[in-house]
């Protein structure tokens, strides 16, 4: 008997994870499949970013995440030198995760967590509810969408076997090879090549007694022919990541040649071991369509971007939390084909937004390759008064050139579903996009606004949001029962919270926001005005609705 599942998943990373859990907390059944073995060999992230920390939070994972592994207080400051015992350019200083504060628009702030902590931190929420089965050592070897649902073959790399499974969805989360986007035939658009790049992890103790700078996070190294390495904190405490990086000309590393320039990077000999060597190319590349059919893609799948601003991960995570809502919605009858047409709709302009923004950080913190500093800056014998405003010069101008990829708020949270054929405009003009600001708003198609509900500062708004629509009431003249009631005709699951709060009130602006359950802003009015209309529409459904109307094709 063949194997059938709601939803097929191909890809253990973290964004595969991150589905699986998804699901499994509205209650829907996956299969995870993943051809390695579960550990990561190389942590490709290190950073969850304040959208991805509001989700953790809905998750009730945030504990986890934070007590994970990493050393919460360890600085986060990024730091550029000539090496760790010569010249220092310039620093942008951060707090250590544990004393970091959240911003005014955010119950979280970001969290250092590398893919090692984070990726088991994942498995744990995906196990929870019992509803995801995560399969290692199994691999995907083709698929067919019979239109009705998908017929996937699955091999297992320990013996063998390969059998078949039947989904209703598939969604191939399985990385910038992905097997089923090629399988589509879906083309990448960009820069396929900005830079090869060769990492090593490497571990010693107490590092930072071995120079004399303060500690930070990142450090970015410069030299005449300009910046040449970065070295990052992997747990705050006795493991590093050197990354060499190079042109748009293909090279490979030897270990040799990275000891090398490790012990340049510190300024002198130091014992160090090499736990892992890693090339990679950095790209800037976005899938042409993330969805064929049944078929979706998400995370690296749909799109590859240089890890300047630590947004990869990040874009990937909330892909999920806009697919997994309208999948569910699908399975469970009151979703229409629209809602998962709307999921590239949507998620297509953030990832080209946040590739191309990753991409400039890289080019900024390049920059002095193509500047060529004046070679008096790396001289140590040279401290006259010209050589030090030189320094003083070059670290200033590179220090303000560098700041907006430590400040991008508007990044994270700032992102705007324009133009979804499944959220109703109000036809308030579209805030400007910024980087390293970020003002909140209640128009449609934007992240629901975070505010305190308690004087504690324990109950945001935020958590309100999650398993279903959610209609806030600011004003109790406001007559809810239409729509309401329409979502029970619907089988639309919505409940209704009334806010007393004239700050919420002032910040949403009507007397009435229809959140959606990934907590983006579907509708907002004082009144409502058809309403079935209303949830025809934010539920993807192409004619008016009726409890047994045709859903998902």
């Amino acid at each position: 008997m063949v194997e059938r599942v709601p939803v097929l998943i191909v890809g253990a990373g973290p964004v595969g994870l991150a589905l699986a859990g998804d699901l499994g907390w509205r209650g829907v059944r996956s299969v995870l499949v993943e051809r390695r073995d579960g550990s990561v060999f190389q942590p490709k992230m290190d950073m969850v970013g304040i959208r991805s920390m509001e989700f953790c939070r809905r998750w009730g994972i945030v504990d986890e995440v934070e007590s994970a592994g990493y050393n919460r207080g360890y600085v986060q400051d990024n730091a550029w030198v000539a090496d760790l015992n010569s010249f220092e350019f310039g620093r942008e200083e951060f707090p250590a995760p544990r004393d970091e504060k959240c911003p005014p628009q955010s119950p979280q702030h970001r969290e250092r967590c590398p893919q090692n902590f984070f990726d088991p931190v994942l498995t744990g929420f995906a196990g929870r509810s019992g509803l995801s089965d995560i399969r290692y050592r199994t691999e995907l070897i083709s698929f067919t969408d019979h239109g009705d649902g998908v017929t996937a073959t699955l091999r297992s790399v320990e013996d063998g076997r390969t059998y078949e499974v039947e989904a209703d969805y598939l969604v191939g989360a399985d990385g910038g090879a992905s097997t089923v986007r090629t399988a589509l035939g879906i083309e990448m658009a960009g820069e396929g090549t900005l830079t090869y790049t060769t990492n090593a992890i490497f571990r010693c103790d107490n590092l930072e007694r071995l120079h004399d700078k303060k500690p930070a996070y990142r450090y970015i190294f410069i030299g005449p022919e300009g910046t040449w390495a970065t070295l990052v904190a992997i747990n705050g405490r006795d493991q590093w990541r050197f990354s060499l990086i190079g042109d748009g000309e293909h090279r490979e590393a030897t270990e040799e040649e990275l000891r090398q320039a490790i012990v340049r990077a510190v300024g002198h000999d130091f014992d160090f071991e090499i736990l892992s060597i890693l090339p990679w190319v950095r790209q800037q590349l976005v899938a042409e369509s993330y969805r064929r059919g049944r078929v979706f893609i998400a995370g690296d799948a749909a799109h590859l971007t240089s890890p300047t601003g630590g947004f990869g991960m990040n874009t990937g995570l909330l892909d999920i939390v806009n697919l997994s809502w309208k999948l569910v919605a699908c399975l469970q009858g009151w979703g229409g084909d629209v809602l998962l047409d709307s999921y590239e709709i949507e998620q297509r302009p953030v990832a080209e937004r946040n590739v191309g923004e990753a991409s400039d950080n890289l080019r900024r913190m390049l920059n002095p390759r193509l500047s060529r500093p004046d070679p008096v800056i790396f001289d140590p014998s040279d401290m006259s008064k010209a050589a030090v405003d030189a320094r003083n010069q070059f670290g200033d101008e590179y220090t303000a050139m560098m700041s907006r990829e430590w400040h991008s708020i508007g990044i994270h949270l700032g992102y705007l579903y324009e133009g979804s054929p499944v959220v109703v405009p109000d036809g308030t003009p579209a805030p400007e996009l910024e980087v390293s600001r970020y003002v909140q708003t209640a128009r449609p198609g934007s992240r629901a606004p975070h505010i305190w509900l308690d004087k504690a500062q324990t109950q945001s708004v935020l958590d309100e949001f999650g398993l279903g629509f959610v209609l806030l009431r600011f004003d109790d003249r406001a007559v809810t029962g239409p729509l309401e009631s329409a979502a029970v005709a619907m089988s639309v699951p919505l409940r209704r919270v009334d806010i007393n709060n004239p700050e919420a009130a002032e910040l949403y602006e009507r007397a009435l926001v229809l959140v959606r359950p990934d907590g983006q802003v579907a509708w907002r009015g004082d009144a409502i005005e058809g309403a079935v209309d209303t949830l025809t529409q934010v539920a993807g459904r192409t004619a008016p609705a009726s409890a047994t109307s045709p859903v998902c094709a």
